[in-house]
């Protein structure tokens, strides 16, 4: 595991290797980076469908247990699925998102 550094040009390669290497990173740390468009990166593609996919989930008809069944059953790699769950807030009678996931779709969407 490790923490990627860089600088100007650097910082987009640091962030490239990062985002292809999920399971071997821990954290990014980058200065004066620029944009970088993270679309066609696997990773990125990976998230958007999670993010799709959990922006579906019925919240108004779900107790926490299903929503957790529904992400389990969902999302197929255990760190994304442990981010989402993390987010997921149970307020006894009901259950909600504590990000915005209806803009983060929304934003995802537009290309």
């Amino acid at each position: 595991m490790a923490t990627l550094g860089g600088h100007g040009f650097g910082a987009k390669v640091a962030l490239a290797t990062a985002i292809n290497n999920m399971e071997r990173v821990t954290g990014v740390i980058n200065l004066e980076g620029g944009p970088l468009d993270h679309r066609f990166y696997e990773a990125y593609q990976e998230l958007e469908s999670y993010v799709h996919t959990c922006n579906n989930l019925d919240l108004s008809r779900s107790d926490y247990n299903s929503a957790v069944k529904f992400l389990n059953d969902n999302i197929e790699c255990q760190k994304w699925r442990g981010i989402f769950k993390q987010n997921l807030e149970d307020r006894g009678n009901s259950v909600q998102w504590k990000l915005n996931l209806d803009d983060l779709a929304i934003n995802m969407k537009q290309r």
